[in-house]
């Protein structure tokens, strides 16, 4: 089989695996609205993997990324009719669950081109993307179940906690340092202050973030940070 056509059905089982058990669990058991939230967030995380791994190249994987988001796109305008979508889908808004894919896959794409097609190095795109996503997961959960003495600062509406962004810290650091080991070319020093600075900036940059652009701004800041650090010690 083609390997284009090939990485486009292990993506489509992907999605029908995971997105069709995630919603028989919720409709079967009493799954905490936010818990819920981020199940799907991390399958769509997930399917980063997919587009890394399954596709022969970083073209067929960007392209996969555009072409999946508009072939999606209408169809969840269409089910959005339905009574009960949004409470399945656990959307804050009408709407929400579109728009977060547009910018999902289209950060998917932007991260591809450039980690794996300029730089041809698939795990940075993992560990830009990663940064962001995993340890933005935790810091929802962390920040609403236990977040409670709140950042004062300028330019912050009062409802981000010490303890959300303490997570995002630490789940970012963790993360990133697993993925530039698993990479190989750093030693293990090297790979921890990457890690440290990388974590630091998108913590930060989750912080101020509003209305969902950290599912943007925060893989590009997190991956403006690791390509310079990862060049200077030597491991570009």
């Amino acid at each position: 089989m083609n390997p284009v056509l090939l990485g486009t059905l292990y993506l489509l089982l992907y999605f029908a695996i995971a997105a069709s058990t995630a919603l028989v669990c919720h409709y079967l058991f009493p799954i905490p609205k936010e818990l819920f939230r981020k199940i799907l967030h991390f399958i769509l995380l997930g399917s980063f993997l997919v587009f890394i791994f399954a596709y022969p190249t970083w073209q067929s994987a960007a392209l996969a990324a555009i072409i999946f988001e508009v072939l999606v796109y209408p169809v969840l305008a269409f089910f959005e009719r339905f009574k009960g979508y949004s409470e399945l889908t656990t959307e804050r808004k009408h709407g929400e669950l579109k728009a977060s894919l547009m910018l999902v896959f289209t950060m998917f794409a932007i991260v591809v081109a450039i980690c794996w097609g300029i730089f041809g190095d698939k795990y940075l795109a993992l560990a830009s993307l990663y940064a962001w996503g995993i340890g933005d997961a935790f810091a929802a959960l962390i920040g609403k179940q236990f977040g409670k003495h709140k950042i004062k600062a300028p330019k912050l509406d009062g409802k981000k906690s010490y303890e959300g962004t303490g997570s995002m810290f630490t789940v970012s650091f963790l993360t990133v340092t697993t993925i530039l080991l698993c990479r190989g070319g750093l030693g293990v020093v090297p790979c921890l202050i990457i890690a440290l600075v990388v974590a630091l900036v998108a913590a930060v940059t989750e912080l101020y973030s509003k209305n969902g652009n950290d599912t943007i701004i925060c893989p590009l800041s997190a991956m403006a940070v690791l390509l310079p650090l990862v060049y200077l010690f030597g491991g570009l």
